[in-house]
């Protein structure tokens, strides 16, 4: 279990050697987002909305599969700072079997659901149709998707980052490849439409899956999956849960903060539940970098807490500060240089194109100051502390900014919700500051 690095090499050098693959990985799923919903758009405006419509429900399923594999990366990588081998692969194959579990409830509940999900928010049969073909075909793989999640997690945790990032880029690349293919019908490929945006997405998420399976089978990390009785341990259940419930309400809320913004707007017009939905595309630009540097901290920050490194903990927490920072930095310029060709991308329409560039102007706001609360409950994971880091995603997601923007849509209509994004993260940052210096600093003088 040569893992010593993590408390051995300067903080910097760590942090970005952990991190840099990750957030280029994440780079590369932007750009998958992006280019997906390009490609939908080109089949209709309908489209478009039909996918931001379904897009909450996706979230959830990512949030349900990958929380409960943070839990399972923090408590992987402090058994592997404690020296203790065998915990760390018990945990390794728990976190295997409860999240394909987690994959087959939400594959049966999720394309149950959709139809009467969907017309919460339209009377258009179109939309609600196209929205349906979509999820019943993205669904189905969600059992892959929660067993790679699991082995990136796993992956992770042994701070075997390039090869995260080589499963993650290679489905992404599949993905962004195929969907022209399958969305228009390219070549040998007959034309599917939406159901090819769906298919495509599944196809590449497979491919990450088969290339962690191959890596795993070469015994490049030095985790081993034993499928038997001695991995079951109550304990370590347990303590994947405690870390991985908050995480994945903390994932989960933003399908809640989408669908619940999605009624308020729906009923100014739908164009602004369009630009709702091209600004969550738009953000993984930034968020998902962002959380590059949280995937790259968080084992760390986990092995060096195991390892009663304490100081190192709190320079790991300000590193990763920093670097998230810069990257809200960069968001922000370019939402205030040019957020009409932003917004262009997805729509043709001038009023959308007007309503977006007034939206990312003022939500971009609240970008830099964010990167206190997406550090903080990076950190607080790593640690395994779940509950803390709940607390700062509720009040981004729902306490705060929910109320805030019914209040606000009532005074100033829809520009009114976008003023509720910025202030919300100047609040959470504040409180999530305050959480981090008596969590992280102070119990660890």
């Amino acid at each position: 279990m040569q893992q010593s690095f993590m408390k051995t090499r300067p903080v910097l050098p760590l942090v970005l050697s952990m991190s840099l693959p990750m957030v280029l990985s994440m780079m590369v799923s932007s750009l998958y987002n992006i280019v997906d919903s390009y490609y939908v758009a080109k089949i209709s405006e309908d489209a478009m909305t039909a996918l931001s419509l379904v897009y909450p429900v996706q979230n959830l399923i990512n949030a349900v599969t990958i929380g409960f594999s943070i839990g399972a990366n923090a408590v992987i990588a402090y058994h592997l700072g404690a020296q203790d081998a065998k915990k760390a692969n018990a945990a390794a194959a728990q976190s295997i079997l409860w999240n394909v579990l987690h994959g087959i409830v939400l594959t049966v509940v999720c394309i149950a659901v959709m139809p009467a999900f969907l017309r919460m928010f339209t009377s258009d049969e179109v939309i609600v149709d196209m929205g349906v073909r979509y999820s019943r075909i993205a669904f189905l793989f969600s059992v892959v998707i929660a067993a790679s999640m699991s082995m990136e997690k796993i992956f992770q945790a042994t701070g075997r980052m390039m090869i995260t990032m080589v499963c993650m880029m290679s489905g992404c690349v599949a993905n962004i490849i195929l969907d022209p293919v399958m969305i228009f019908g390219w070549g040998p490929f007959p034309e599917m439409g939406i159901e090819g945006a769906a298919l495509a997405t599944g196809v590449g998420q497979a491919l990450s899956l088969v290339i962690y399976l191959a890596c795993y089978a070469a015994k490049m990390i030095p985790i081993r999956l034993h499928f038997n009785r001695e991995i079951a341990d109550p304990a370590i259940a347990k303590k994947m849960y405690a870390v991985g419930v908050p995480a994945t309400f903390s994932l989960a809320l933003p399908s809640l903060l989408i669908s619940c913004l999605n009624i308020i707007l729906a009923a100014s017009s739908e164009v602004y539940v369009l630009v709702l939905g091209v600004y969550y595309k738009l953000q993984t630009f930034l968020y998902l970098p962002a959380n590059g540097i949280v995937q790259g901290m968080r084992p760390i920050v986990g092995y060096n807490y195991g390892a009663k490194e304490n100081g190192r903990v709190r320079q790991i927490f300000c590193t990763g500060l920093a670097l998230s920072a810069g990257i809200m930095v960069l968001g922000t310029v370019l939402c205030w240089a040019v957020p009409g060709s932003l917004i262009g991308l997805f729509s043709s329409s001038a009023q959308t194109i007007a309503v977006g560039s007034t939206a990312l102007r003022i939500i971009s706001v609240g970008f830099i100051v964010s990167s206190v609360s997406v550090i903080s409950c990076g950190a607080l994971e790593g640690l395994g502390m779940g509950g803390p880091s709940l607390l700062i995603s509720l009040l981004r997601y729902a306490v705060v900014i929910l109320p805030l923007a019914f209040v606000l849509n009532l005074l100033w209509g829809p520009v009114g919700v976008w003023h509720a994004f910025w202030i919300t993260e100047v609040i959470a940052a504040a409180v999530s500051w305050a959480v981090c210096r008596k969590k992280v600093f102070s119990a660890m003088e």
